[in-house]
């Protein structure tokens, strides 16, 4: 056998545990023709269980060791500390009836084919401003949930609307961690690298609002609007406006908390300890979400670990003879990282050398590499059932994240766009 064959095996054995997942999970769920036959959670625990398995060379201990690194990275714990706060904050809000009373300030404000176009402007616009898809679903999902429960609106649709909106800002922001890394690894700027992403996202975007408006236009707003209690709104605009302003999503939660707890008090909704109740039974029902995430960082450090990153990297390399084919392959790149790390940042971070060296080589325009770094990554980011802006959105609304992928028609449209981009040497400027 030749060292290429070898390591094509080497590499495929690799990635076996990640293979391993989605024969499980979406095979068996595609045969069942039910998505809800298998848990995530399980689906994850055996590929993990497989992963340490197939890891040989190395003592169970020192796998494990591997496989608890990847599970507890400081990313993934600043995520888990993000989920338990934003369940906290979302339960005990919705417990003291700041769902309800947003739900009725939205509908009196938006005619009833407004309701998906609104959102995602509204989405669009916070992400946008705060840099961070993860807070912007924090904040509209519980409203996209209770505006779905008034209008008779798809659950799957609305939440897939903010899920969507999340990325234009995640993508385009100055302050969002994915343009920060993908312009330092491509040494430009951050107003360079916003301008070629703007040809790409703008487009994106306004083809969706369009479509949005046509949608909505069979939603039907109820007629019996409840009167508002702006007081129960304000939890949600307070997060919106600190978020908007740049405080850390930590620190914007936390405050959040905090107002929940003196109005919920205050009206009456709830005692000290039905505020901590509720802030529990948010905290719990987060609890799913935690173990995937921690079990999913656990399975791509083995992955890491035995190869299978720096296998997709030289696969993808290594044929490439032209700028058009240069850019395809960053694009590439960028898209099964994050497929394997189910990470935006990180799948930047670890691509981005290469795609700088990539870059150099062909003589591309360092600001379009940037851009296609931050766009593929955040539409692959989109896609992921198992990543934490799908998984989030999912918890909060209560449904399988499955249900949510049909309807992410920005996250599609953006990586639809990016692609022609590329094909067609698209914005001219810097191709």
């Amino acid at each position: 056998m030749s060292t290429n064959q070898m390591s094509h095996k080497k590499g495929l054995y690799a990635l076996s545990p990640l293979m391993v997942f989605v024969i499980i999970y979406l095979g068996v769920s595609l045969i069942a023709g039910d998505f809800y036959k298998i848990p995530l959670t399980v689906a994850f625990m055996i590929a993990s269980i497989f992963a340490i398995a197939i890891s040989g060379g190395l003592p169970l201990s020192k796998r494990i060791e591997h496989f608890s690194k990847g599970a507890s990275t400081s990313n993934l714990i600043l995520m888990l500390w993000i989920f338990v706060l934003a369940g906290a904050f979302a339960h005990s809000a919705k417990t003291m009836g700041s769902i309800d009373a947003t739900v009725n300030l939205t509908l009196s404000f938006l005619p009833g084919n407004m309701i998906l176009a609104g959102l995602f402007i509204a989405s669009c616009f916070i992400s946008l401003s705060i840099g961070t898809s993860v807070g912007t679903i924090v904040a509209l999902t519980p409203i996209a949930a209770g505006l779905a429960t008034s209008t008779g609106a798809s659950l799957a649709l609305l939440s897939a609307v903010v899920v969507g909106g999340s990325f234009f800002g995640d993508n385009l922001s100055f302050i969002s961690d994915t343009t920060i890394v993908a312009t330092s690894t491509q040494q430009c700027r951050l107003s360079d690298k916003f301008r070629v992403n703007l040809f790409i996202a703008l487009p994106s975007a306004l083809l969706i609002l369009v479509l949005y408006i046509f949608m909505g236009s069979t939603i039907q707003s109820p007629t019996d609007i409840p009167d508002v209690e702006y007081v129960k709104v304000t939890p949600y605009v307070i997060v919106l406006i600190v978020a908007i302003m740049g405080m850390n999503v930590m620190a914007v939660l936390a405050i959040g908390l905090l107002l929940t707890g003196i109005i919920g008090i205050w009206c009456g909704a709830y005692d000290v300890f039905g505020w901590f109740e509720a802030m529990g039974t948010g905290i719990t029902n987060m609890g799913e979400l935690i173990i995937i995430t921690m079990m999913a960082g656990g399975l791509l450090e083995i992955i890491r670990v035995n190869g299978g990153i720096d296998y997709l990297i030289s696969l993808l390399t290594a044929h490439v003879n032209s700028k058009r084919g240069a850019e395809l392959s960053i694009a590439g790149l960028v898209s099964l990282v994050n497929v394997c790390t189910a990470n935006n940042t990180v799948a930047i971070l670890t691509v981005g050398g290469i795609s700088k060296t990539i870059g150099d080589r062909f003589g591309l325009d360092n600001r379009k590499c940037a851009s296609i770094l931050d766009t593929f990554s955040c539409c692959i980011q989109g896609l992921l059932p198992y990543g934490a802006q799908v998984l989030m959105a999912a918890g909060l609304a209560k449904i399988n994240p499955i249900e949510i992928i049909p309807f992410l028609y920005y996250p599609m449209t953006l990586g639809v766009v990016a692609l022609m981009a590329i094909l067609l040497r698209y914005p001219k400027r810097y191709s």
